[in-house]
């Protein structure tokens, strides 16, 4: 089995769907994704992106062109056009109850336990430590340098 089958079929597992399910969901023909996942049939750049939309990971992803399930490597391969990156709605939030009022500042038991982490000296160190090791990497300053570079273009 390839590396965009055993992709697949891991995905599908992990959100509980069946095959028939997600071949229904994306409008594919009903044992489409079976195909896929056994590697009998290949899926077809516009049957990817589909699925890559679907599941909100990178088109690199799928194809195991990276092991990072994210849709980073698409901003970081190049501008959208290039990519055929169509923005993802963002995955609804459940509704929460509102937030008990806190006790005015500097009193006992004030603000959330968020911002009780958030204030925190040694909390703060250890963000800036882990941004300066990630900033440091070969990857992240390529990243960098690419958006640089299109904002400059973009700015001609």
């Amino acid at each position: 089995m390839n590396l965009t089958a055993q992709r697949i079929e891991q995905l599908r597992n992990q959100a509980g769907l069946s095959r028939p399910a997600l071949s229904s969901a994306l409008g594919f023909p009903k044992t489409a994704i079976e195909k896929f996942e056994t590697g009998r049939q290949t899926p077809t750049r516009e049957q990817l992106q589909k699925l890559a939309d679907h599941f909100h990971v990178s088109l690199g992803y799928l194809r195991g062109d990276s092991g990072e399930n994210s849709l980073l490597d698409a901003w970081r391969d190049g501008p959208e056009e290039e990519q055929g990156y169509r923005p993802i709605a963002p995955r609804k939030q459940p509704k929460t109850a509102a937030p008990a009022p806190s006790a005015p500042e500097g009193k006992a038991g004030s603000g959330t336990l968020l911002e009780a982490i958030l204030s925190d000296r040694k909390f703060q160190q250890g963000v800036q430590e882990a941004v300066r090791a990630a900033l440091r990497t070969p990857e992240v300053q390529e990243a960098i340098a690419k958006a640089v570079r299109r904002e400059l273009e973009r700015q001609r």
